[in-house]
């Protein structure tokens, strides 16, 4: 008996797990073979579209078809051989060769003219038929993009919710995706460190596996998790609807360290002041050194600084003597407490008018997209120009959508003062009870320039701690006629103009970005 290949092919993986396609195809060929006197001595089966160039099992069969290892192949039907007109090519061309091509279902005698020609047309016809079903699935991905749905798998820290649904975060796994950016965001860890650690935590494959570095590195690139949806291949960006994971502050900040434009760095002895004092004469930070194993002194590194050195318990005694001035005493923070009740009441207004500050600047955005729309349309600019700037306007929005969603009491005046001062009111017993990276926050809260003369430290305080501490020296040495009350009122003013004048320029600034 003549002996022959058997080829058979489904489009999918999932069509050859669940349906019956392949072994219908087998058992047709098998009879086809049996009544034709044939042997099929090798079969070869395939799970991939025939859409697609260079299938690897197919390949591998004409290889050894042009070896000579068979006298032919046997294949349900012509679709099943080739979609494409090069696969076909290349059948065609072992045909030429004298290799026996046999179709059960479609009865071509591929050895005369009329037979090659009838199977041209069907393969023709093929190729037709997948690449207007290619554009139809294309119309349909890019429509459900556009509407700001995602129509491929749920990435990891989202779930599938079905067709036509918004991915939503995944209650286990979408927290410690979030934990994940944060984590990398401080600049403390490199990927082999954020993996074993997002391990500890729990962040798996589904197949209960740690996430690969490779994912962990697309994870922390992927901009869906701000609520954007970016095709790779095309560079096109879509808004989603999907609820964002991250915040854009955030993301954009682990861009900059996956970029390199934020160093991360390593830290072998935790100092307190740690880039923390800069030297009077030259600028630069004080470094750390640990003396006889308990002794630690800061010194200026630079040739022409020399005597800029300072013991740390020095450092240490001058930062407290700077937060004593902020210190409330007990009957200060109780007016403080009663009086700021009855300004929070008045505040809503200033809250109204923040909230209509960003929305006029989002509604802004919305505008610009719709320009940029009609300049592309128009052919004013070109597909790339397009994208870029459409990506740029999206993250704006993302930002401001970010900031909106934030905006609380918490951003009012009143509100603002009152933080501060409770800040400032604990700074001394935080700073004292501390442990080393407690003492840092503290101080990069509190400080805005920390410098050494000589020996001499020299602090600057932040506003509005800076102005609090000026007028609590002034009252040094005075008589005391003031109340407690008083002190309270002047101390509450200085820092509820201050906030104002802080979030009015914040305000001017982004209308002027």
């Amino acid at each position: 008996m003549k002996q022959y290949f058997g080829y058979i092919r489904v489009s999918t993986a999932k069509q050859g797990d669940h349906g019956s396609s392949l072994q219908e195809q087998r058992s047709a060929i098998e009879a086809y073979a049996a009544n034709n006197g044939l042997l099929i001595g090798e079969w070869f089966e395939e799970r991939e579209t025939a859409a697609k160039q260079g299938r690897a099992i197919f390949s591998r069969m004409l290889a050894k078809l042009e070896k000579g290892e068979a006298q032919g192949v046997v294949i349900h039907k012509i679709d099943r051989s080739a979609r494409n007109l090069k696969d076909w090519a290349n059948l065609g061309d072992l045909i030429d060769r004298g290799i026996d091509v046999k179709f059960v279902h479609d009865s071509f005698d591929m050895r005369s003219r009329g037979g090659r020609l009838s199977a041209d047309i069907q393969a023709v016809v093929a190729a037709d038929y997948i690449r207007n079903l290619r554009d139809e699935v294309r119309k349909g991905f890019y429509g459900r993009l556009k509407q700001g749905f995602y129509p491929l798998p749920a990435p990891i820290g989202y779930v599938d919710m079905g067709g036509g649904k918004v991915k939503e975060i995944d209650p286990v796994r979408g927290p410690l995706v979030r934990e994940a950016f944060e984590l990398y965001a401080s600049g403390t860890m490199c990927l082999r460190t954020l993996q074993a650690e997002m391990k500890r935590r729990g962040l798996l494959t589904k197949s209960g596996k740690p996430l690969p570095l490779n994912s962990l590195h697309q994870m922390l690139r992927s901009s869906f998790y701000i609520g954007q949806i970016h095709i790779a291949i095309t560079g096109e960006v879509f808004e989603g609807n999907h609820e964002p994971l991250v915040s854009k502050a955030t993301f954009d900040r682990v861009q900059a360290i996956m970029h390199g434009k934020l160093v991360r760095r390593v830290v072998k002895h935790d100092f307190i002041f740690r880039r923390l004092v800069r030297c009077g004469r030259c600028g630069r930070h004080l470094v750390g050194e640990l003396q006889k194993g308990r002794y630690i002194y800061y010194r200026c590194q630079v040739p022409g600084c020399r005597g800029t050195i300072a013991r740390e318990k020095d450092l240490d005694n001058a930062v407290q003597s700077a937060l004593v001035l902020l210190r409330l005493e007990p009957s200060e923070q109780k007016w403080i407490d009663e009086h700021a009740a009855t300004l929070r009441k008045h505040d809503a207004d200033d809250l109204e008018r923040l909230k209509v500050s960003l929305q006029l600047r989002l509604a802004k955005t919305e505008d610009r997209l719709s320009r940029l729309t009609d300049a592309y349309l128009d052919h004013d600019i070109d597909k790339e120009v397009f994208e870029h700037r459409k990506g740029l306007v999206l993250n704006e929005r993302a930002g401001l959508r970010d900031e909106l969603g934030r905006l609380s009491d918490a951003d009012l005046p009143v509100h603002k003062a009152i933080k501060n001062l409770e800040l400032g009111k604990v700074a001394l017993s935080g700073y004292q009870l501390g442990i080393p990276v407690e003492k840092r926050a503290i101080i990069e809260s509190i400080t805005s320039n920390f410098t050494l003369h000589g020996k001499y430290p020299e602090i600057a305080l932040h506003s509005p701690f800076r102005e609090w501490a000026n007028w609590r020296k002034s009252q040094f040495g005075a008589p005391r006629r003031d109340t407690p009350r008083e002190r309270a009122a002047q101390i509450l003013n200085i820092a509820i103009g201050l906030a104002k004048e802080e979030i009015n320029a914040a305000v001017a600034q982004k209308k002027v970005a």
